[in-house]
């Protein structure tokens, strides 16, 4: 059992641009917050491969490879064959961010749904589970992991549904990630999510450095504020916060393969 609050970045992107200056210090406040792990998320090849570098520079950061629905263009012949190799290392815990995105369109729907589908099966093959991006893309998000990963794991990334489709997400048998936003006073379907879902299918994020939680709304995002969501969840289910904790850091475990469990 934790004695104290243990908290977990399921999400992160801390090679950006934003964390160049003061890196070692963000780092220092997660500690200094509880965050006793960080999850660093590719998103195409060059930013699986700093994800990955920041996980062997870093004990606590482990590593998300893969290519997210907006490089779903232009890639390389030999692209999955490049995921492949980077995730046979030992900090890869996870396929991701892959999914569908109809908001910014930058690759079409088919593209997207080809590498979709291409790093479902890539996981299942490797045996990982994966990390999704969905926006505006919700019926066939579902549409695609029904036909192609039932029984896999995987994680609803910064979920920002309503009910009906946490439950799809669940019946499915994918963890729902809650970020910042769970944090605002009018984000209602989240803080319905985040009451009405077992919590044995929960996990806390940031998705830094954007999403950031009330109250550094318009700030830069940072591992250390995944406590304020923590807490929030919390609150909405009328939770100590190390009991939360403690439920996030094995729902985390379970999800991506930690030992051990518990601190």
């Amino acid at each position: 059992m934790m004695t104290e609050p243990y908290f977990i970045d399921t999400h992160a992107h801390l090679h950006l641009p934003p964390f160049a200056d003061d890196l070692p210090q963000v780092l220092e406040r997660a500690t200094d917050n509880g965050v006793g792990r960080i999850i660093e998320i590719g998103y195409n090849l060059d930013s699986s491969r700093a994800a990955l570098a920041l996980a062997e520079a870093h004990p606590q950061i482990y590593a998300v490879v893969g290519v997210q629905p907006n490089y779903a263009v232009a890639l390389p012949g030999d692209w999955l064959a490049q995921v492949r190799a980077l995730a046979h290392h030992p900090k890869v815990v996870a396929i991701g961010e892959i999914g569908l995105d109809f908001y910014w369109n930058k690759a079409t729907p088919e593209q997207q749904e080809t590498v979709f589908c291409e790093q479902l099966a890539l996981a299942r093959e490797l045996r990982l589970p994966v990390v999704i991006h969905s926006r505006e893309a919700q019926a066939d998000t579902v549409r695609v992991l029904r036909a192609h990963a039932i029984g896999q794991p995987g994680v609803m990334h910064s979920f920002s549904g309503d009910w009906a489709y946490a439950l799809q997400c669940l019946e499915i048998g994918f963890y729902l990630s809650l970020a910042g936003p769970v944090t605002f006073s009018k984000a209602h379907d989240l803080h319905d999510v985040a009451r009405r879902a077992p919590l044995d299918r929960l996990l806390t994020e940031t998705d830094c450095p954007y999403l950031t939680p009330h109250p550094h709304r318009g700030k830069r995002n940072e591992p250390a504020y995944v406590r304020l969501v923590a807490e929030r969840i919390a609150t909405l289910r009328g939770l100590t916060t190390p009991a939360c904790a403690e439920a996030v850091w094995y729902n985390a475990a379970q999800a991506f393969s930690f030992a051990p469990v518990n601190i």
